[in-house]
């Protein structure tokens, strides 16, 4: 296990990603899922309050709820669990009331008093740093949440928030969340991770396997043709990415594994990342998944995963 950061936290080595609770799995397969993942030795849980306000006649909050249910048959000390706040529809940026109401709401759906991880989702540009910094102070300190962290942020935007903190004597963020993975390394490893690892954030890549890319599911265009994961997996296509891919399918048949676990491997090993994110949309899914939790890869087949990845195109 590694460490979530400054906090002494041990994180299983996949962080189950929920974007899809009250979507695509419905609150009974979503049940078991958070019952499989406990039981398999899972620490913690990431889902945001907009969760999934982009399907047609939902309003955000669906994934909260469903785990909130789940919450509710007494199950609140099985697992660590982090939101995020600034995109649902109804409490969009990062003022301080808005956090208020935010957090507040996201409790209520959640049936907990508290959050143990609290993530500024998005950047909010047009609210002073200083009122959102102070916010996340404030609802800490209440006992709503435990620790603080940011996604998508800036490598300059979080040198900023740290440095509020510690001249105003407020906890400081604990955690980073970016889009990360096998074939797409920028640009976090160039800009964030020399921040993570000077402010000792725990990392949590997101997209991890690649909106599914990385799980050799999809080989060609053809086999995203109508499906749900079609547009987001589209741009992840490319001959070099696809190669990455045929060498995870080479190290996942010489450890018995899937391809999935091997991408989940790979960076849960990269420097100052704790566990990545991944959903999985079935229990059996979620098995392929926690395949990490026993997988070691040799450093010549980190070497192999390295030099595939470093071959893929950047991204526009």
């Amino acid at each position: 296990m590694a460490t979530l950061g400054s906090t002494g936290i041990d994180l299983f080595p996949l962080v189950l990603g929920t974007n899809n609770f009250g979507w695509t799995s419905q609150a009974d397969e979503a049940h078991a899922i958070l019952d499989a993942f406990a039981d398999g030795g899972g620490t913690l849980v990431d889902t945001a309050d907009s969760y999934s306000a982009w399907v047609p006649g939902h309003t955000g909050g669906e994934s909260e709820t469903v785990i909130g249910q789940w919450i509710a048959r007494g199950n609140r000390d099985r697992l660590m669990v982090g939101t995020k706040v600034s995109q649902h529809p109804d409490f969009q940026g990062l003022s301080a009331a808005n956090v208020r109401k935010a957090l507040d709401a996201s409790l209520q759906r959640l049936r907990t008093d508290h959050v143990d991880v609290y993530w500024a989702h998005f950047d909010d540009e047009s609210v002073p740093l200083e009122e959102t910094v102070a916010a996340f102070e404030e609802a800490r300190l209440a006992g709503k949440t435990r620790f603080v962290a940011v996604s998508n942020y800036s490598a300059e935007r979080i040198e900023e928030w740290v440095a509020i903190a510690r001249r105003e004597g407020f906890a400081a963020p604990v955690a980073l969340q970016p889009h990360y993975n096998l074939v797409v390394r920028e640009p976090y490893e160039s800009t964030l991770a020399p921040v993570a690892a000077a402010h000792d954030l725990g990392v949590t890549p997101y997209w991890s396997l690649a909106a599914g890319f990385l799980t050799g599911k999809y080989r060609t265009r053809e086999d995203l043709a109508g499906t749900a994961r079609e547009q987001q997996t589209s741009g992840y296509f490319s001959e070099e990415g696809l190669a990455v891919v045929d060498v995870a399918a080479q190290v996942a048949e010489a450890h018995s594994v899937s391809i999935a676990a091997v991408a989940l491997a790979w960076l849960a090993g990269r420097p100052q990342v704790a566990a990545p994110i991944a959903s999985a949309r079935t229990t059996e899914q979620l098995a392929d998944l926690m395949q990490v939790g026993s997988l070691q890869l040799t450093a010549e087949e980190t070497a192999a995963l390295d030099d595939a990845s470093a071959k893929v195109p950047a991204q526009n």
